[in-house]
This record gives structure tokens, sequence and C-alpha cells, in this order.
């Protein structure tokens, strides 16, 4: 039995306890709100890759059953070179925008950043601008030449809609991925699409479509949400974010 010095001492020292462990909770909590995360405005590495990551990024590789070469990436430009960018559209995450006089393909990015691509363009005449979605995409396609470049060149014939198109292969000139652009419900004919011709990334030398190295169409394919708007420019992007 305890005796009534004893109950009121261990009342005292359990509430000394309390007391202590109260305190002890609150400046433990407060410290955790302090050191809570500040969101950045961006959070992915940007610039160019390191020689290693170039290398590994243009390798050789085999996709589909197909092989696809190596791309000797030191023989170009490096301002071609897949990298990330801070943002320079303004456009909401997601959008595809080709700038086709700088040879840049942005993939927008949450955040304030931007995948670019060094691109090849139409010739001048054979160039489509304006706004649409990436309405289809296709791993390895069949390359159908429209009835307009048949006619300019008759021995695409065999390689027709009716003909069944020309089978998938690092000869096709559509590559290794096709990503198809609609506008207002209908096919534009115009495409974004894969190349082994690395030297005409930076040129204007195809018949209206956007040509990207296989390796970085097959690295734009899988970041492209369904259904992705894009924008074409054919002014400078500076001049267009004026208007």
């Amino acid at each position: 039995m305890f005796s009534k010095i004893q109950l009121q001492r261990r009342t005292l020292l359990l509430g000394a306890i309390s007391a202590t462990a109260a305190v002890a909770g609150c400046s433990t909590s407060a410290p955790q709100a302090e050191r809570a995360p500040v969101p950045r405005l961006v959070s992915r590495p940007i610039g160019l890759a390191s020689d290693a990551e170039l290398e590994a990024r243009y390798a050789a590789v085999e996709d589909g059953g197909h092989f696809i070469p190596a791309v000797p990436y030191r023989e170009m430009d490096p301002k071609y070179f897949r990298q990330r960018v801070p943002d320079p559209t303004g456009e909401p995450a997601g959008t595809v925008v080709v700038d086709t006089p700088g040879r840049f393909l942005y993939l927008i990015e949450p955040g304030g950043t931007a995948m670019r691509y060094g691109v090849g363009i139409g010739r001048e005449g054979f160039a489509w601008q304006g706004e649409g979605i990436i309405h289809w995409r296709q791993p390895w396609p069949r390359w159908k030449p429209p009835a307009d470049m048949i006619a300019r060149r008759p021995e695409l014939e065999k390689y027709s809609v009716a003909n069944g198109g020309m089978a998938p292969g690092i000869d096709n000139p559509l590559g290794a991925r096709a990503l198809y652009i609609f506008q207002n419900g209908q096919d534009t004919l115009y495409r974004l699409h894969g190349t082994p011709e690395w030297k005409s990334i930076g040129k204007a030398v195809s018949s209206g479509c956007v040509r990207l190295v296989n390796q970085d169409v097959i690295d734009l394919y899988k970041r492209v949400p369904y259904h992705a708007p894009i924008v074409v420019y054919q002014k400078p992007l500076a001049e267009q974010l004026q208007v």
C-alpha cells in the first residue's frame, strides 16, 4: 500500500513526465514543417548529355525485329542532338511544337522545360503549318505515298494505297515510327516520322513531313501523350510568339 505522501509524489512525477512528452512533441513537429520541400519550377536536368550518354543514345539498336544502325552523331551539329531545354513556347505540357525555320521539334513538359529534337523538314512548297492533333501513331509503319507524289514520281505506283504500300523496314521512308497529324478530323497527310538519313537533319529535303533520326523518333513516340496537340510554325518562333 502506498502512503498518502507516496501517492502525491507519484502523481507529481507522472505529471512532469506527461508535460515533458508534450513539449517534446511540439518541438519535433515544428522543424518538420519548416523542412517541407519547396516545389521547384524545373526539376529535370537541362542541357546537352555527356559523351557516354550520347554514345548510348545514338547507338545501334534492334527494335521490332529491325536493326537500326548507329548514328554518327559526332558528324552532326550538336544543336540537333536530343536534349532538354527551357520551354521557349509557352504552350501547355504535352503539346508538340515544330519550329520549321529553327529545324527543331519541342515536346513541352510540366515545370517549364521541353525535350528538343533536331529535325529535317519539307522543301519550300511542300510545307504545312497550323494546329492539329496527333490522331494516330504507328510503330514500323507501311509507307503509302499520296496520289500527288505518285503523279510526280510514277515509279512509286507500286507503293500506292491500292497496292498496299511499302513494307516496314529500315529503308522505308517513314522509318521506325510515324505520328499522323489530323486537323478538324481530317488527315493532313503530314507526318512526324523516323529516317536513317541522319545527314538530312537540319535541312529542308523531304516532301512536307518532319523527320527525326530513328533513335529520336522512338524516344518521342514513347513520350507523346494520346491525341497530343501539335502546332507547326513556318515563321521563326520568336516572331510567332509576338503575334
